[in-house]
């Protein structure tokens, strides 16, 4: 960056950068620099500054911070990639400094001060990781299992002892006391390629299509004990494995050996808070995709279990528990049964543990997401009594769903020595500007300083993280991902985190979930269709006034824009609302149908969506929709949701996703899988779903005018060119049907517990300094706030 030196790109500089200085306003993001970059260029009439070095330098600056006559920036080169450097407003030379300098600056603004804040605690976690592993490229993130499996083969390669490491590991496995894979015949390494080799000889004399029975007693004096395969093919293919790993191990290899262990009998799936339940829950405060998303999980893990377990010559069903609060006020819900089976499963349920007060009391009503962190600590002691009563013993995989859920998965899975996996889907860190900042502002309402502390922990204790989409960890281009945004960050007076997450630590990788296939399928497969389900449908759609709805269509033959969502501020409803309000273009072309909250505020006991009922009727109201748009508040269960976006795509309508940021966005994926074209927000998810003009469309929910401006072509684009449509329908189901769906995941996922299980078993005693850093802490710092939170 030579450039600094030059006359001509100080002085502009400085001319771009003055009128920052000295204002009012302390913080500016990558927008405000953007555009007060363009106003340069117009205010000295050249455009040619656009192609220089320096306007390349600008559009990388993620925030400026300015306190007069001081400026601090944050110039970030790509995911992880962070810069920290600082001017004097009158020498526009660049002062390049450390995280630490420029997040004691930072602490200024709420502070109010022109000095740097008192000691506070610095969270610095990157010696503990200065020894593993790391990818080193930004396509590589999220990939991790990958690197893994290259990292794991080196090891066996070069340390002495990677025999013995896989000789032990094999030795570790049993189900309910009985040995697997070997027994105590093979005593050491050597002895274990004695008997491969002898079973392997046994073997190829025998029919492929044997089974286990059949040869089980030579191969368990040889030494080998069931695990290995149900057939002597399938049997012969895993010895195979193993003795090329053990002359010369190969990524894809270890992968596929691994994959095939025995390990996973038990999983635990953690979910507190919210209703979680199968029907009548979806809609509640804190109540939605989530819940969707883990019991569309537990049916694909079970039939993958189950097959895998069935290959490797087990006729064992396994068990999956999903364990989530019990709640005695439960209204119309099953939220106060202690124990339910999950429907389309062998033998998974879903257990409930009550939250209980300092005496022992069960509370007895819903707690918000914000404010059940008190309680965590003794439910997950009820958590670990619990599974091991059920199980009969430790679960084999823990996996944590959201803030609330990992602290209990990271709190239960240390104590019981399990493997742990991470699944966040959304952080709240990332949906409130400056929440970290300004968390004093926002800890009455929010409670985020206890909740940013537990995702820290959870975070850094994860023996892997799964996300749906790169954009959740790193972002992209020009903005931040979730995890990303742990990587530093300062909580004035409490601490600050100078090496928190890294992004290009092997332990996150993207699995994406899909829809469930037998509910969200395309229009066209007429033999599924639920045509019996039409008349309720168009009671919903063109039905009149009710106490669950506002508005009539008058024109009945226009296409739908169709919306279904949370009635929140992050999932942006009502500026949808309010940008067709504002377009009678819009207005002619089609009709909208909101599906969303509740009509009666008087019914949410959820503050946020209580103002935004309020805002809802505003618009209806002062924009005189009531004739053109729909709003129905209450929610349809998944099979009628199924049919009413394939209605939709029969008469030429539209969905769309407004949300200001979507961690994945379950919905675009239901849309797109019923063959709807899907508009969805261009911040988080959808952005790498939907391939913009192929598959679907982008657009940036903070410019409605542009948003509007897109549907309004659509439509005119399908009125001239009636084959649009259907091009963008069969490109939306395309995409979903090669990278989204709940097999490939399941896959997925129970490829990287044994991987990942083995790399746990590998490092464990390694990573005890980790450990005892996070439990301090933990104690020290999570364990004072929590208990300040209101219970």
């Amino acid at each position: 960056m030579n450039f600094f030196q030059e006359d001509r790109y100080q002085k502009a500089l400085y001319l771009i950068f003055r009128p920052l200085v000295g204002g009012e306003r302390n913080l500016f993001l990558r927008s405000d620099v953007c555009d007060r970059f363009e106003q340069f260029c117009q205010e000295t009439l050249e455009d040619s500054w656009k192609d220089t070095e320096l306007a390349s330098w600008l559009s990388n600056i993620q925030e400026a911070i300015a306190i007069d006559p001081w400026l601090y920036l944050v110039v970030r080169a790509g995911p992880g990639d962070w810069q920290f450097c600082r001017f004097h407003i009158d020498v526009m030379k660049p002062e390049w400094i450390d995280i630490n300098t420029f997040l004691r600056f930072k602490e200024r603004v709420p502070e109010k001060t022109q000095k740097d804040s008192d000691w506070v605690l610095e969270v610095d976690l990157a010696p503990f990781y200065r020894e593993f592993p790391k990818l080193t490229e930004p396509r590589s993130i999220g990939r991790g299992v990958e690197f893994l499996n290259r990292h794991l083969c080196n090891q066996l390669l070069s340390k002495k002892d990677g025999d013995e490491l896989i000789f032990q590991f094999l030795h570790v496995h049993q189900y309910q006391g009985q040995p697997l894979m070997l027994n105590d015949r093979v005593i050491s390494p050597r002895k274990l390629r004695e008997a491969l080799r002898q079973a392997e000889k046994y073997l190829s004399s025998q029919p492929l299509t044997a089974t286990w029975s059949q040869v089980y007693h030579r191969l368990q004096e040889i030494g080998f004990e069931p695990g290995w395969g149900r057939t002597v093919e399938r049997i012969l293919d895993t010895l195979g494995l193993l003795s090329d790993i053990l002359q010369a191990p190969e990524p894809g290899q270890v992968e596929r050996f691994l994959a095939r262990i025995p390990m996973i009998f038990k999983v635990a799936i953690i979910s507190p808070h919210g209703y979680f339940g199968q029907s009548g829950v979806l809609g509640l405060p804190d109540t939605g995709g989530q819940v969707v998303y883990i019991l569309d999980q537990v049916q694909a893990l079970e039939k993958e279990m189950r097959q895998r377990l069935y290959e490797q010559g087990f006729d064992i069903f396994p068990k999956i528990v999903v364990v989530s609060r019990l709640i005695p006020d439960a209204g119309n819900t099953t939220c106060d049964e202690c124990l339910e089976p999950i429907k389309g499963t062998d033998n998974a349920v879903i257990l409930r543990i009550p939250f209980r007060d300092e005496q022992g009391r069960v509370i007895p009503h819903w707690i918000s997401r914000f404010a059940v962190w008190p309680y965590l600590e003794r439910f997950a002691l009820e958590v670990e009594k619990e599974l091991l009563a059920h199980f009969g013993g430790r679960p084999d995989l823990i996996i944590g769903n959201y803030s609330d859920g990992n602290l209990v998965a990271t709190l239960v899975s240390q104590r019981l020595k399990v493997t742990q996996c991470a699944i966040a889907h959304a952080l709240e860190k990332t949906k409130y500007l400056y929440s970290a900042l300004f968390w004093k502002n926002l800890d009455a309402q929010y409670h985020f300083a206890t909740q940013f502390t537990a995702d820290l922990i959870a975070m850094n204790t994860a023996d892997f993280v799964i996300t749906s989409t790169h954009q959740e960890i790193a972002g992209n281009l020009h903005s931040v991902g979730q995890y990303e945004s742990y990587s530093w960050f300062a909580m004035p007076g409490l601490y600050r985190v100078v090496n928190g997450i890294n992004v290009y630590d092997p332990k996150f990788n993207i699995v994406s979930p899909g829809a469930d296939e037998t509910v969200y399928f395309p229009y066209t497969q007429t033999e599924q269709r639920l045509t019996a389900l039409h008349g309720e449908i168009e009671s919903l759609v063109f039905g009149g006034a009710s106490p669950e709805s506002r508005g009539e269509y008058r024109d009945r033959d226009k296409p739908i824009i169709f919306t279904m969502a949370r009635l929140d501020r992050i999932k942006n409803i009502t500026s949808l609302v309010e940008w067709y309000g504002q377009s009678p273009a819009l207005q002619n072309w089609a009709n909208l149908l909101v599906i969303a909250g509740h009509v009666d505020s008087e019914r949410s006991t959820d503050e946020e969506e209580r103002q935004q009922i309020g805002k809802m009727h505003e618009w209806l109201t002062h924009y005189q929709l009531d004739e053109k748009v729909r709003w129905l508040g209450k929610h349809l269960e998944k099979r009628l949701a199924g049919e009413l976006y394939r209605y939709i795509a029969d008469k030429g309508g539209i969905f769309v996703q407004p949300a200001l940021f979507e961690a994945f966005g379950l919905t675009v994926i239901e849309a797109m899988s019923s063959g709807l074209p899907t508009f969805a927000t261009c911040y988080g998810g959808p952005l790498e779903i939907i391939q913009d003009g192929i598959s679907g469309f982008h657009i940036d929910p903070n410019h409605g005018e542009k948003v509007t401006s897109r549907l309004i072509e659509f439509f005119e684009h399908c009125q001239s060119h009636p084959e649009y449509w259907q091009q963008i329908s069969n490109g939306a189901l395309q995409r979903v049907q090669s990278r989204y769906n709940w097999r490939l995941y399941a896959e997925r996922l129970m490829t990287l517990s044994r991987v990942y299980g083995f790399w746990k078993y590998a490092t464990n005693l390694e990573r005890a300094e980790t450990q005892r850093y996070l439990e301090m802490f933990y104690g020290l710092m999570y364990r004072p706030l929590a208990a300040k939170v209101p219970h």
